[in-house]
């Protein structure tokens, strides 16, 4: 069996609120689904959800290759970016390609991927995350009782800005989900603060709230200072998710900077992987980011050894899109449906236009405000800037 070609579909998720986070947040709710289908000459396709980015450059490192060879394939894309770097968007375009190689080795093998990578349990324990930083305190708690309806007990807050603000709002995060007992909470700065912010505004939270983890509190390549806010606080610190590619965890790792690794989705199967084999070596706990981005990284969750929880931001799926999963008693239950689970629509995407669709627009989180890591303390005239 060969590779043969590719085809690129563009669908959208409607989230019903606006998403985002303490950068910018999507005002309309509605974003961007790329997704990726790899055809063969045996009939078969793979596919995937996540990124376009590169796909052009790095497809023929693949094409006529045997699909099976996943782990291969996956160098053979490096390699071919190894002169411009494979860091930052086009490592998406990589990952879902990966993910769909992953999607059609198990439909090969006719089973869920789940059971293909060695998992003898489908369950996935997960965590709610409303990427709720444009939720008013009403909206928040609305969120959240949904979430505790199929078992979710932990919650993670988008915030940064002020830490009173954040410490009212985490208290609502955890009544909503106080039904089912256990109320782990988690906040992420997504890479908004200095040091000294950092430390200032965890000490003043964990002077009410028990938090279990601080997530993204520095730049992704900051061993130095994550490793001194872990010593400086009681949370947990978790990073790694806008890290692309194994070598970029080694400083952090070498560190001892993250207390709870952390993994995009939208970076594919093999990537996650090889890091969470990296952290397992060390002793630490996995956590994969995003799952919506691809539904081929909550089997491989399933997989290894040191997972914790994943990251669940909706129970909704994108347009056209179906995904053989439940969510239930705090987790994501994967189906035996052979592959990972995810069944497109293309006549349906193809005939319904993607209107005021998208991620990376001006006022988005993925714009890094001027003023971001230049404040000691929060105050409202500094948050104009953001």
């Amino acid at each position: 069996m060969k590779i043969t070609g590719y085809r690129l579909l563009r669908s959208y998720h409607h989230w019903g609120r606006p998403v985002g986070d303490v950068n910018g947040f999507i005002e309309s709710g509605i974003t961007e689904v790329p997704i990726v289908i790899i055809e063969t000459d045996g009939g078969i396709s793979g596919v995937a959800t996540g990124s376009h980015e590169g796909i052009e450059r790095v497809f023929p490192a693949i094409e006529g290759q045997d699909p099976r060879a996943v782990s291969t394939l996956y160098d053979r894309m490096l390699a071919r970016v190894f002169k411009a770097g494979h860091a930052g968007a086009i490592f998406g375009g990589i990952g879902t390609l990966d993910a769909a190689l992953w999607d059609l080795k198990a439909k090969l093998a006719g089973e869920p991927l789940w059971r293909l990578l060695g998992a003898a349990d489908r369950f996935v324990a997960g965590y709610a995350s409303g990427l709720d930083i444009a939720l008013n305190d009403d909206e928040l708690a609305a969120f959240y009782r949904t979430m505790a309806q199929h078992g979710f007990s932990s919650g993670k807050l988008k915030g940064g800005r002020d830490a009173t603000a954040d410490i009212r709002r985490l208290g609502i995060v955890s009544e909503a989900l106080s039904v089912n007992a256990a109320r782990p909470a988690m906040l992420d700065a997504n890479e908004s603060w200095n040091l000294k912010q950092a430390v200032r505004h965890v000490a003043l939270i964990e002077e009410v709230h028990d938090l279990t983890w601080i997530e993204e509190p520095l730049r992704r390549w900051d061993a130095v200072g994550h490793a001194r806010l872990s010593a400086a606080v009681r949370a947990g610190v978790a990073t790694g998710e806008n890290l692309t590619g194994l070598e970029q965890y080694r400083p952090l790792l070498d560190a001892a900077a993250i207390d709870v690794v952390q993994a995009g989705a939208v970076w594919g199967v093999t990537h996650f992987l090889r890091v969470a084999l990296a952290a397992h070596s060390r002793d630490l706990p996995m956590s994969p980011v995003g799952l919506s981005a691809s539904a081929a990284v909550a089997h491989a969750a399933a997989a290894i050894p040191n997972h914790l929880s994943a990251e669940v931001q909706d129970l909704g799926s994108p347009f056209g899109t179906t995904l053989d999963l439940e969510y239930s008693d705090g987790g994501i239950v994967l189906g035996d449906q052979p592959g990972a689970g995810l069944t497109i629509d293309e006549d349906a995407i193809a005939h319904h236009a993607v209107t005021e669709a998208g991620w990376p627009v001006p006022q988005g989180p993925h714009v890094r405000p001027r003023r971001a890591g230049l404040r000691l303390v929060a105050d409202e005239a500094a948050e104009a800037d953001l």
